[in-house]
């Protein structure tokens, strides 16, 4: 008895399920739409400003220099502890949380670091970085 062998269907494209993904954006952004033209309908005169500026803005941070003698500088000015010292104060009061880089020569004393981070912390200031450079990064 010979098998009978059933006729091969010819491959077709089943497309009800790209048929419901298109169906849903056309639902999104006839919803979307919607939302903004809700937004258009109050008649609002909004206020107009000369210059418009953040409230608060993040200021840089005072970079403080050592020599390996221990000389203090802060934007090419030589300044003393104690003037350094008033410095620090002023840019705490503009600004509380003022960020201070101190940048001492690799051959330079240990002191005057502290002394500086000290003299920081008398005025204020909490957030305190010490600068360095990667092993093998060029000068």
């Amino acid at each position: 008895m010979p098998l009978k062998t059933p006729e091969l269907e010819e491959p077709t494209i089943n497309l009800t399920s790209m048929l419901d993904v298109v169906l849903l954006l056309v639902y999104f952004f006839m919803v979307g739409a919607q939302f903004s033209s809700d937004e258009r309908q109050y008649d609002i005169e909004l206020p107009t400003v000369a210059e418009a500026a953040p409230l608060t803005e993040q200021p840089d941070e005072i970079v403080v220099n050592l020599t390996a003698e221990g000389v203090i500088s802060v934007s090419n000015q030589v300044l003393s502890l104690a003037a350094l010292e008033e410095s620090l104060i002023r840019a705490r009061e503009n600004y509380p949380n003022q960020m201070v880089v101190i940048r001492g020569a690799g051959e330079g004393r240990y002191q005057p670091v502290m002394d500086v981070m000290s003299t920081c912390r008398r005025a204020g200031i909490r957030n305190i970085s010490l600068a360095h450079r990667p092993l093998g990064e060029a000068p």
